[in-house]
């Protein structure tokens, strides 16, 4: 004889199987269903259905293929960008590993680039690559005057900076179609924040979180000092210190006493400059980092300096550590260490 309360729960967990397997069905299939019935979401006749070219040169309209009944985040670019943008590329690769295999089945990630005329599918297709960027994520270029018509429909178009041809709205935008809910935010926001907010709170519940905890349980906010928030906001996406992955550049462990002091400074102020001039060791860094060139990030002094000390004084807490615990990955202060690390 069986146990009724054995039935009760095997009951209960086939049922829940079921509608943990139909919501997954239902965000998988459920942008494909909308746009294909015909159903007009909160954005149709907001935001323009003009075309563009994907990076794999596939065209494609705007809303009715990209954003008709999805959950996006969408950014605009331009892959020869001295400054902003391949740190902004490179905070997002964060985002999307964050929010894992759900990019490009209920939650897609979109780059438009603001110079079509050089970006080319096939350029875009290379700076995708460079990054090591997962399904899921599109870049997109087409006609200069209809991007501009995407931009001003999303309100990421000002005016007054297009003159500057290096600069551009850092803001992006993250939205749910569904809902007519849309959120500006900055891309050097904390990437699990980001992926919180596009993952979960687009959904307006519908979507339950992994291992929510209560805020009872949540520690007192950290004291950044000036220089460990720029490291945060502006460099860890593409450096460590003293070991961990690194992701497009070197580990920073002991750069304070590799490098002599003003040209660290200068290469943190102004490396697009160094560049161009064909600073030796600039040119090593970037041919040895498959040409991800390092960003103006248009620091002051003041920040230059923070972030030298940061880096100095991380460098130096790492080494006492390994002298006073179990061994860790060597962190090697000599000038002779390996010439790639800037």
């Amino acid at each position: 004889m069986k146990d009724s309360r054995s039935e009760g729960i095997s009951d209960r967990l086939a049922v829940g199987i079921f509608v943990s397997l139909a919501v997954a069905l239902s965000l998988t299939l459920g942008s494909r269903i909308y746009a294909s019935q015909g159903f007009q979401g909160m954005g149709s006749g907001h935001f323009p259905n003009v075309a563009l070219v994907t990076h794999e040169g596939e065209e494609v309209r705007f809303y009715d293929d990209l954003v008709a009944g999805k959950v996006v985040a969408i950014n605009f670019i331009f892959t020869s960008c001295p400054d902003s943008c391949p740190a902004e590329t490179a905070k997002l690769v964060r985002v999307q590993e964050e929010l894992g295999d759900r990019v490009g089945k209920d939650i897609f990630m979109y780059s438009i680039s603001i110079d079509p005329e050089y970006d080319t599918p096939e350029v875009l297709k290379k700076y995708r690559e460079k990054f090591s960027i997962k399904p899921g994520w599109t870049f997109l270029t087409g006609n200069e005057d209809d991007i501009i018509l995407i931009r001003k429909s999303l309100g990421l178009y000002m005016e007054e900076i297009q003159n500057d041809d290096g600069d551009h709205n850092l803001t992006f935008i993250v939205g749910n179609d569904r809902t007519g809910k849309w959120i500006k935010r900055s891309p050097f926001d904390n990437p699990r924040m980001l992926a919180n907010l596009i993952g979960y709170n687009l959904f307006d519940g519908t979507i339950p979180r992994m291992n929510a905890k209560s805020y009872a349980t949540v520690p007192d906010a950290p004291e950044f000092t000036k220089g460990d928030y720029l490291f945060r906001t502006r460099c860890e996406s593409c450096h460590t210190i003293g070991g961990g992955k690194t992701r497009l550049g070197p580990d920073l462990a002991g750069v304070t006493e590799r490098r002599d002091r003003s040209w660290l400074a200068r290469w943190l102020k102004e490396p697009d400059k160094m560049l161009k001039e064909g600073d030796p060791t600039a040119t090593e860094l970037f041919l040895q980092y498959q040409e991800i060139a390092m960003p103006n990030l248009r620091l002051v002094d003041e920040e230059v300096d923070a972030l030298i000390e940061h880096m100095r004084l991380e460098s130096l807490r790492l080494v006492d550590l390994a002298k006073n615990s179990e061994p860790l990955p060597s962190v090697s202060l000599s000038p002779l260490a390996d010439k790639g690390q800037r």
